[in-house]
């Protein structure tokens, strides 16, 4: 399998736009997720189309954040969606890492199946979740 899939559905006891607010404002990122985000500034703005040069942090290490890196031969696709329903907002989320090296699959899959979305989720969800709700 060339495809790993992560989904995760959560709820947050805040208007859907204070949510929006603080997950698209990318350049506070490092401040708002610092476990998640090192440093974020946006290069180019096309309408609602952004260029981001980022460093993210996953697993303790930091490292340039690139959607697509051919030496590796991986790439990745995230998504939020995120949906107004009673009490608050529905963030459904979904990430998409193709990995085409058979001996990186056997080595990162289970890493990124079993560790990438509770971490994920801890890091970014949790400190959303304590930030938006504890406002209220």
């Amino acid at each position: 399998m060339r495809e790993i899939l992560l989904t995760g559905s959560w709820f947050i006891r805040a208007p859907r736009e204070k949510v929006y607010s603080v997950i698209s404002d990318f350049e506070a990122m490092p401040v708002n997720f610092p476990k998640v985000a090192r440093a974020m500034r946006i290069t180019e703005r096309d309408g609602s189309r952004l260029t981001i040069h980022a460093r993210a942090a996953s697993f303790g290490s930091v490292f340039p954040e690139v959607n697509v890196n051919e030496t590796l031969g991986t790439s990745g696709h995230e998504e939020f969606l995120l949906r107004d329903v009673p009490g608050g907002t529905r963030i459904d989320y979904s990430y998409r890492v193709t990995i085409r090296p058979v001996w990186l699959r056997v080595l990162a899959g289970p890493l990124i199946r079993w560790f990438g979305l509770p971490f994920w989720k801890r890091a970014f969800i949790d400190v959303l979740r304590a930030r938006l709700e504890g406002d209220s």
